[in-house]
């Protein structure tokens, strides 16, 4: 089997495999007993490696990578909290039953379809012995003439590749722990004074705001573009009216498809995230976070805005923040869209009342996590006038009229048209909000953490996310004017790409912020 579903054809099963021609001799070389032992076990090896297999095609077209045995078995928990949500408690219940069936199946019945056609071997061994030697010359041969069937060679050994392939995986893996836990411990302005940190951005409101599944794709594709493009258009437009500028540029992300606090991570830590297990190491870690930069200098107040946390978030102290709002805390009355607990601009308004407006002797910089663009993309939320929504109660009848999840997820071209509606909802909502009730001294960093799952941004997208700074004040884009970031919301397809992990220090830099490393 291939690891990809775009190369789940007919030919990939029309070949030699190598390690049937070594499993034949094996098995005709051992006496009964040994050869049923064997049997049973390779068999039930096969089968697990058949699981493993399906496991890869999921990743990759979900997350644009292949299942991590070490490190991704956690996921599978997300993956059924997702699918809870999006089609309904019973569904997932009898899809969960089906695949456990299905896995105790292949690794019990290749077991004993191994076991017969060993007993096979065994009662024709004559025969046996040369068709095994027929076959493996054949393999020899087609491997000598690269002989293929529709551009699939004919001799395999796929399977031994993937066994290598997850040896080798397990191996960096364990390797790449102690040396990023190495990383960082190290740290440009660890040990940076409070008063040398964003000494440039003193008296502004910050807010950091990750808008899920806005990736370039929702700018550039021929289906998706359209819509968004305008969207960027009349709202930079609708900003500029209110006396807010942009600019924006481009961050390839350190995940694709999904685990959006990997991306999130990196950005504000200044690492590459891209594991769970770098994850960990990263929030148990004193490396300094943008967000903790500003608890650090006692400026500012610092609030998180989490409409997706739904269980205790130890990484509020990593993060630095005083307080943080979870999908239980904001007083919303709504209904879910789909995995999202209530729209964008419900929680940007809980924002406003709960502390945005709230007198303070400091300013204010927030995180704010942004849910309505996370698939399935059904039911998306609709704007309402911002002045009617209450409790969320009004958002029951657009939810009850939006579409199916399960009819957007098996399509292909409909989950293209709703993510890119999904993200016109999320940044319109953003965008009216500052319009509404952006200061002087208001400064908005958004971006994307990620790229949708390959079956809207295509097999071969890059990972590549907008990211827009948006202020009053001119001095705060002048200090970023060597950036050669794109005026406006929309980033020209040709403006600077830089890898997430590097705009920490970027921004850090660029608002006056003096180096003083830890760790070295």
């Amino acid at each position: 089997m291939p690891s990809t579903l775009s190369t789940l054809r007919l030919q990939e099963f029309l070949r030699l495999p190598a390690e049937a021609v070594m499993v034949a001799v094996v098995l005709l070389s051992l006496p009964r007993r040994a050869r049923l032992v064997v049997s049973a076990v390779l068999g039930a090896l096969l089968g697990a490696l058949t699981v493993l297999n399906m496991l890869d095609m999921g990743y990759n077209d979900y997350l644009g990578r292949r299942f991590n045995i070490v490190l991704d078995w956690g996921l599978l928990a997300d993956a059924q909290s997702y699918l809870k949500d999006s089609l309904g408690g019973t569904v997932t219940l009898a899809l969960t039953v089906g695949v456990v069936v299905v896995v105790i199946l292949l690794l019990v019945l290749m077991a004993l379809a191994l076991v017969r056609l060993g007993n096979l071997l065994d009662r024709h061994r004559a025969r046996a012995t040369r068709a095994t030697l027929l076959v493996g010359t054949a393999w020899i041969t087609c491997t000598a003439l690269g002989l293929e069937v529709g551009g699939v060679p004919v001799a395999a050994e796929h399977t031994a590749g993937v066994v290598k392939f997850q040896v080798e995986t397990v191996r960096q893996t364990l390797h790449d722990e102690a040396a990023f836990r190495k990383e960082a411990g190290q740290d440009t302005f660890g040990n940076t004074p409070a008063d040398q940190l964003v000494p440039d951005l003193r008296g502004k409101d910050m807010i950091f705001t990750f808008i899920e599944s806005y990736g370039r794709s929702a700018i550039e594709d021929p289906i998706m573009a359209p819509g968004v493009d305008r969207t960027l258009a009349d709202s930079t437009a609708a900003l500029a009216k209110a006396g807010f500028h942009a600019k924006s540029g481009w961050l390839t992300s350190a995940t694709y498809g999904g685990s959006s606090w990997l991306g999130h991570s990196t950005t504000l830590s200044g690492l590459w995230v891209d594991n769970q297990q770098r994850y960990r190491t990263v929030m148990s870690s004193d490396h300094l976070s943008l967000t903790k930069a500003f608890k650090k200098t006692g400026a500012w107040d610092t609030v998180g805005v989490m409409p997706g946390v739904q269980k205790a978030w130890p990484e509020q102290k990593y993060y630095g923040l005083d307080k943080v709002y979870n999908a239980f805390q904001m007083g919303y009355q709504g209904p879910k869209f789909s995995w999202s607990t209530m729209p964008d601009q419900y929680a940007l308004e809980a924002f406003q009342r709960l502390e945005h407006s709230q007198q303070r002797d400091k300013p204010l910089m927030s995180e704010i996590i942004l849910t309505s663009s996370h698939q399935p993309w059904a039911p998306i939320p609709k704007m309402v006038d911002w002045d009617t929504i209450g409790d969320g109660s009004v958002f029951e009848g657009i939810e009850k009229a939006g579409n199916n999840p399960a009819d957007i997820i098996a399509d292909s071209t409909r989950s293209r048209e709703e993510y890119g509606k999904s993200v016109q909802y999320s940044v319109t909502a953003l965008t009216q909000w500052l319009e509404r009730y952006g200061t002087d001294d208001t400064v908005l960093v958004f971006l994307g953490d990620h790229q949708p799952i390959a079956r809207v941004s295509g097999n071969h997208a890059s990972r590549d996310v907008p990211i827009s700074i948006v202020a009053k004040d001119p001095k705060v884009l002048d200090r970023i004017a060597d950036w050669n970031w794109t005026d406006g919301l929309r980033p020209a397809h040709n403006a600077p790409v830089w890898k997430m992990n590097l705009f920490r220090d970027r921004f850090l830099t660029a608002y006056g912020s003096t180096p003083h490393p830890s760790g070295s």
